[in-house]
């Protein structure tokens, strides 16, 4: 190939789209004090404020126990059982010596034990599972009503940062930092919403409609074993709430 005919190579262009380099978004990018300042001490406060501490308590404690499996009645249906066999051959007075872990079968057995009528049983596991419901259902209302907070938060954070946007346009060093708050501020609001707050909330609502459901299991058991050690009657009391009721 002589010279005249080599191809000649094409000058250096800045301005072409494949010699810039490409700029990929970092974790450090996203990461904004002031804003997850704003975003997440707002939505604290705010759930402080509107509601009770013993509730906050409840929310904070049901989160450790989104790790456990299901609940299911059959372990306490078996230990009812095996009491139902001591009281038989040793007397209902044997029981008071039992050991029993859950708390709503020792109280039924306690009862059963104090003498109280298949009635009153009823009504007391009846009345300790709505309690247990009223819990769990307060313990998901804390972590949704975080869910409705978060985004009004991050909109807060986006209205700050405006302003702080508007306040410092003299001096253009400073618009991207503001700008910065206004743009995480509104993403941190939605990512804690969808991916943090409403799923627990899911999840603690799902735990308490399966454990609901699985306790009202215990009651029959129970009665039928109070029934039999003092007959004076069964009437069934007023049925417990739907399990719908756990929302």
């Amino acid at each position: 190939m002589t010279e005249g005919t080599r191809l000649r190579r094409r000058p250096h262009n800045p301005a072409h789209p494949l010699h810039h380099p490409t700029h990929m978004i970092t974790l450090a990018q996203l990461l904004d004090p002031a804003a997850l300042a704003i975003v997440g001490g707002g939505t604290v406060l705010a759930v402080v404020l509107r509601t009770p501490f013993g509730d906050l308590g409840s929310a904070l404690a049901a989160v450790t126990t989104l790790a456990r499996g299901r609940f299911d009645a059959d372990p306490l249906l078996q230990q009812i059982t095996a009491l139902a066999r001591i009281a038989k051959r040793h007397g209902v007075m044997a029981l008071d010596r039992s050991v029993i872990t859950d708390r709503d079968v020792a109280a039924g057995i306690a009862a059963i034990v104090d003498g109280a009528s298949a009635t009153d049983v009823a009504t007391l596991v009846q009345h300790r599972r709505r309690a247990r419901i009223e819990r769990h259902v307060a313990a998901a209302d804390v972590w949704a009503g975080a869910a409705e907070v978060a985004p009004a938060m991050g909109m807060v954070g986006t209205l700050i940062g405006l302003a702080q946007m508007f306040a410092t346009m003299s001096d253009p060093g400073a618009i991207g930092g503001a700008m910065a708050v206004a743009l995480l501020a509104t993403l941190y609001g939605a990512l804690f919403a969808n991916l943090l707050f409403m799923p627990i909330a899911n999840r603690l609502r799902a735990q308490g409609r399966n454990e609901a459901f699985e306790r009202a299991r215990i009651e029959a058991p129970l009665v039928a074993l109070a029934e039999r050690e003092t007959p004076r009657g069964y009437v069934a009391p007023h049925p417990a709430p739907s399990l719908a009721t756990v929302a």
